[in-house]
């Protein structure tokens, strides 16, 4: 099938995927429903392992929904484990999906580096891995790595927030975790757009690991020495609304425009009030199934991804067309 028509579909299914989800809610693996036994693969189906950071964040909690929803729908049983950014959980869930038979494995890598030994592993256990949402720093090792254009959506949210606020004033960032290609990559992307625009002055940048407290909190602390600041871009919404938190309690949202990343929706709802101005969707639900169409593509005929890397284009998500967004992370327009 053409990729076009194969995104469509994707993309026309992925709320019904979402609603067939079921997740795991912590690191330990939770198996799920099934209609197929064994672990050969092939049409008699067998387990897929599904690997998340951590479901407690509304993105990789569809991750593993839409993965595991539609593994199910293709015969397969399924289990989902998080390993929440740390790669020696990760590597203990590996040695478990080997122990277990799985006939493949679907993963959000913790570690551009440290999790390419564990992809390794799995190879050469003969079961292929299917990386979403982040990449590894090695190629050859997983049969496809289905990531955001990340670049792109950097770009498309700078250009954005640029725009709204008018081209000039003091901001600040929040990193995502360094461990993490994406949160380079974002990173790279704002500044590529604002260092355009001399009247833009960055005057602090803090990682906060994309989680909502520690945006929270560094918000606080960068808002204590730069009182003035009238801007927030942020590498992913939960740290965005974790500034948007600490801003409010400090009663200075109204003068201060905060950029996200993911399309989460939370991040939807702020978008919708007027207390975030704009979040670039990841095709989250897009990406999840595709990789598990994949995957079950090579366990049933042999196909082999014709690309390795494979990347997906962000949409912006403002004001004037959060209406259309029918779901978590799916968007109709």
């Amino acid at each position: 099938m053409l990729l076009k028509k194969k995104l469509a579909a994707i993309a026309a299914t992925a709320a019904v995927a979402l609603a067939l989800g079921a997740c795991s809610s912590g690191g330990d693996t939770t198996e799920t429903s099934s209609s197929a036994g064994g672990g050969g693969g092939s049409s008699e189906g067998g387990l897929i392992t599904i690997i998340v950071t951590d479901p407690a964040n509304p993105y990789w909690k569809t991750e593993g929904d839409v993965a595991a929803a539609t593994a199910e729908s293709l015969g397969y049983t399924t289990v989902v484990g998080a390993h929440k950014a740390d790669t020696n959980t990760e590597n203990t869930l590996i040695d478990t999906a080997i122990a277990n038979k799985s006939v493949a494995i679907i993963l959000d890598p913790a570690n551009a580096d440290g999790s390419i030994a564990a992809v390794q592993k799995a190879k050469d256990a003969g079961i292929p891995v299917f990386l979403v949402n982040a990449e590894i720093n090695q190629a050859g090792l997983a049969m496809a790595q289905l990531v955001s254009n990340n670049a792109q959506g950097a770009a498309l949210g700078a250009q954005e927030w640029v725009k709204q606020l008018g081209e000039a004033g003091n901001y600040v960032e929040l990193f995502g975790a360094p461990s993490d290609n994406n949160a380079q990559t974002r990173s790279n992307g704002y500044t590529t757009v604002i260092s355009q625009y001399p009247d833009l002055v960055q005057v602090g940048k803090e990682v906060a690991d994309w989680d909502r407290t520690k945006g929270h909190d560094k918000m606080q602390s960068m808002l204590q020495a730069n009182p003035d600041i009238t801007g927030v871009i942020s590498g992913n919404d939960e740290m965005a609304l974790g500034a948007i938190a600490a801003l409010k309690e400090a009663g200075k949202l109204s003068g201060v425009l905060v950029g996200g990343f993911d399309g989460s929706p939370d991040a939807v709802e702020a978008v919708k009030s007027g207390e975030m101005a704009y979040t670039v969707l990841q095709p989250v639900a897009v990406f999840a199934q595709m990789a598990v169409e994949m995957a079950d593509d090579y366990l049933k005929d042999g196909t082999v991804p014709e690309t390795e890397k494979l990347s997906l284009d962000c949409i912006l998500i403002t004001k004037d067309n959060v209406d259309k967004m029918t779901g978590p992370f799916t968007y109709s327009g």
